[in-house]
């Protein structure tokens, strides 16, 4: 047996409801109308995403190195265990990149089990790809305290099958529902040693891309976990209930999931216009500066509060070592990067006239962001309009 899905109470579907509306405007914004700026925006939502999820394990990375080792670059600031976990991780999505539209994809245990191993394969103490050999206690350090433990390891394997099959079933439950679900019970069965969060994370965030509402970069809502850990923490823990209990009710952890959907979709959604603000500004910037056109995607990154490096910069704008170094040198000169560190240090920060911009593109954040406590007919719908 595992955790049931609570028949949805009428509030609860109009509040799906709004997050269905909010990312079919989201859909629009990033794949309707391609525009080169869009690019910033998936790069930035996948290191966010890996970001999030491995900050609640405890390694944390800035988003610009999140981004580094992404394209197999190496970071400026994060420790080596903090970047073998966000390498782990970002083949672990995007392995689920890939499988987002296979049409003949099936959920199995040995996918679970894959998955993992690709998260925790830099430390094999961990047992990464193996279902764990014995019991497990998920300990709370800043309660100082044992929260949760495992079913019994013999019954792992029963227990991850019974998932696979029911992820493998036509269901009508709204797919925020099935993924959400999908989540509370891999975290509950916590079938591995280790990595069970993060591994519970990528699979929710799979079921939601196979749903095909959105690329998985923003059907995530990682980000969102990463930033709200204690508040995921002890819904969970309620949710819990201390040990393996099935028979719980699931409802506060759907209700969160809908909260973290509705929240994610309005700052991805404000995002993408403010990118795409920015992007206008820096055109005419580059215009006044007679630069190459091809430092936009520098300058919104660097605008955006990120480090730039040749590293980062030469691949997204296809250049080579010697042209990158060029671009940006040509920047610095134009006023509008600031260099920083020396040799294979050296980066590049937004000078004050790209942190001005930068500041005339952002938007106040909402006046709520619960989806339980607008009036459908109050929604503010905060995506692009159609063109």
């Amino acid at each position: 047996m595992l955790f049931q899905a609570p028949r949805l109470a009428d509030e609860e579907v109009r509040a799906i409801d709004r997050v269905t509306e909010l990312k079919d405007r989201l859909a629009y914004a990033v794949q309707n109308t391609p525009r080169r700026w869009q690019g910033l925006l998936r790069r930035s939502a996948l290191a966010r995403a890996v970001q999030g999820s491995n900050s609640i394990e405890g390694y944390d990375v800035t988003i610009d190195d999140a981004i580094a080792v992404g394209l197999g670059e190496d970071p400026l600031d994060a420790d080596t265990e903090a970047v073998a976990a966000v390498q782990g991780y970002q083949q672990a999505m995007t392995y689920v990149l890939q499988l987002a539209n296979d049409p003949h994809f099936n959920y199995s245990a040995d996918l679970v089990r894959s998955l993992h191993f690709m998260m925790l394969q830099y430390d094999l103490a961990k047992n990464p790809g193996r279902w764990r050999p014995g019991p497990i206690y998920v300990r709370d350090d800043e309660k100082k305290e044992v929260v949760y433990e495992g079913p019994s390891a013999d019954i792992v394997p029963d227990l991850a099958d019974e998932l696979v099959h029911r992820l493998n079933a036509e269901s009508e439950e709204p797919a925020i529902v099935s993924a959400a679900m999908g989540h509370l019970n891999l975290v509950m069965i916590h079938p591995f040693s280790d990595g069970n969060g993060r591994m519970a994370r990528c699979l929710q965030t799979l079921i939601l891309a196979r749903a095909g509402t959105l690329a998985p970069q923003f059907s995530s809502i990682e980000e969102y976990l990463g930033r709200n850990t204690r508040a995921y923490y002890d819904v969970l823990a309620e949710v819990g209930g201390g040990n393996w209990q099935p028979a719980r009710d699931a409802r506060p952890w759907v209700r969160f999931c809908i909260t973290a959907h509705f929240q994610q979709a309005t700052t991805l959604l404000r995002r993408a216009r403010e990118i795409e603000r920015l992007w206008d500004f820096l055109e005419e910037e580059i215009r006044a500066a007679d630069v190459p056109a091809r430092l936009i995607y520098a300058l919104a990154d660097a605008a955006a509060g990120l480090r730039v490096r040749n590293a980062t910069y030469r691949p997204v704008a296809e250049v080579s070592d010697q042209l990158a170094t060029r671009d940006l040198g040509l920047a610095v000169k134009a006023g509008l990067l600031v260099p920083k560190g020396e040799r294979r240090g050296r980066y590049y920060e937004r000078s004050p006239r790209l942190a001005e911009i930068r500041l005339k593109t952002r938007e106040p954040r909402p006046a709520t962001d619960d989806p339980f406590a607008m009036p459908s007919d109050q929604l503010v719908l905060s995506g692009l309009q159609s063109r």
